[in-house]
């Protein structure tokens, strides 16, 4: 007998005190409303830490522009393109969580969550443009020196660069690992090295005003090296995300939770995927061969149920219950192994 079940998800709390006490005194529900309203939720979250990070991340590049053009630092400048660019990454993030509210459809029947790993390759691709821009201006600076100016306003600016970053890398690393975007926490590493990046603007202009008119270009390439390194680390999350990668602490708490349900004899193939910021899983239960087909249905949604808490991002799973193997008995899924072997 087997038996597949869908169910929408569970709605959490803000805190797992609060859920625990919504359990006791109120009834819960895993219907679709409630699949809808965490999802909005997420992108509201979203979106607002974009907006907030345009704002400050906008401010502080053209505050730190009009110094590049009275002072004349190509490391500075460098950072001012690179918190520019970083600062427009919000408009393929707002894109992609504003696709992802829309609803499914029967040609896109997973919804549109998958927008935000296209918006995760814009990020990587535009880091890495702000780190060839840097890294050619800084050379061409350094086969031809000239003199920095202004170098304590130049200092000052250093600092609001990476006052400005370190704020935004912090506020888009946690709303990104709340809501379960891997898109905005790679955005919020490459802020956080855009922070690093403007202290190292400060070795340059310690150095022009000590006599060394190489200083300067020379923490450009610096900024360039760490700008490369951000695009690696950014690189490989995003791509990892793009080829259905997970945690496999997530794997295993999934197999505690299902394994833990009364009547699951055994748990099968399990697969994780994420679909912009939310999980989606598909798994098999083994079952006792003699239950009846609502006997199995109720632990298809009990062994759902289990997945819902124990896994607080998952938006979807698909159970499905296979009897246990009886001596002699002819493996039923026998006849799909030639479609499996193709």
């Amino acid at each position: 007998m087997s038996d597949h079940h869908e169910h929408g998800p569970h709605r959490h709390g803000t805190s797992s005190l609060r859920h625990r006490l919504a359990h006791l005194l109120t009834p819960h529900s895993h219907e679709t409303a409630d699949k809808l309203d965490t999802a909005l939720e997420s992108s509201a979250r979203g979106m607002r830490a974009l907006w907030v990070s345009l704002a400050v991340l906008g401010a502080t590049a053209l505050a730190q522009a009009g110094v590049v053009a009275v002072s004349g630092s190509v490391a500075l400048l460098g950072d001012t393109v690179h918190n520019a660019a970083d600062a427009l990454t919000a408009v393929p993030l707002g894109i992609a969580f504003v696709l992802g509210r829309r609803a499914a459809n029967r040609r896109f029947t997973y919804g549109y969550g998958r927008a935000e790993d296209l918006a995760g390759l814009v990020i990587v691709l535009t880091i890495a443009a702000s780190a060839a821009f840097a890294g050619w201006m800084a050379v061409g600076r350094l086969l031809d020196p000239r003199p920095v100016t202004d170098v304590p306003v130049v200092a000052l600016a250093a600092l609001v660069g990476f006052a400005g970053n370190e704020w935004v890398a912090r506020y888009r690393i946690r709303v990104g690992r709340l809501i379960g975007s891997a898109a905005l926490v790679a955005d919020g590493l490459h802020a956080r090295t855009d922070g690093y990046t403007s202290l190292a603007v400060l070795l340059g202009a310690a150095g022009s005003a000590l006599g060394f008119p190489w200083a300067d270009p020379v923490v450009g390439l610096a900024i360039t090296a760490a700008i490369a390194l951000v695009l690696r680390d950014a690189a490989r999350e995003v791509l990892r995300r793009m080829l259905d990668a997970v945690d496999p602490a997530l794997v295993d708490r999934a197999e505690r939770a299902v394994r833990a349900v009364p009547g699951v004899r055994g748990v099968g193939e399990l697969r994780l995927r994420w679909i912009g910021h939310r999980l989606r899983a598909e798994l098999a239960v083994v079952v006792d061969g003699d239950a009846s087909l609502r006997q199995a249905h109720a632990i298809a949604v009990e062994s759902e149920h289990a997945l819902l808490h124990a896994l607080p991002r998952l938006s979807a799973a698909l159970v499905h219950a296979d009897p246990a193997p009886v001596p002699g008995e002819k493996d039923p899924h026998l006849a799909l192994a030639h479609h499996l072997a193709g």
